[in-house]
């Protein structure tokens, strides 16, 4: 079933706190495809964890929740998100190398 172009957006994230060198991005890839969404994740060289996913917008309110709760071995201390039109040019959710 083709997902209702209305209800897909795009997220771009900013997530601060201690999320490098804890498996963080790899975190996000593992519940960015469980929601069923594609795009990437990175870390940025000035120490926090960059995140564009695109899909369902419910999909994506789930994944900044799951991004401000963090994972076990991290400490979220600020999510940055903001949502823009879908490009459409991803097929899979990756982690892409530090910037």
């Amino acid at each position: 079933m083709m997902m209702k172009a209305e209800n897909r957006r795009r997220l771009h994230a900013l997530v601060y706190g201690r999320v490098q060198g804890v498996g963080f991005r790899y975190f996000v890839m593992s519940a960015a495809a469980e929601l069923g969404l594609v795009g990437w994740t990175r870390n940025r060289r000035e120490g926090y964890v960059e995140v564009v996913a695109e899909g369902e917008l419910d999909d994506l309110d789930t994944l900044v929740q799951t991004l401000n709760r963090g994972s076990n071995s991290s400490s979220v201390r600020e999510v940055k998100a903001d949502l823009q039109e879908p490009s459409g040019e991803f097929n899979s959710f990756f982690v892409r190398p530090t910037l």
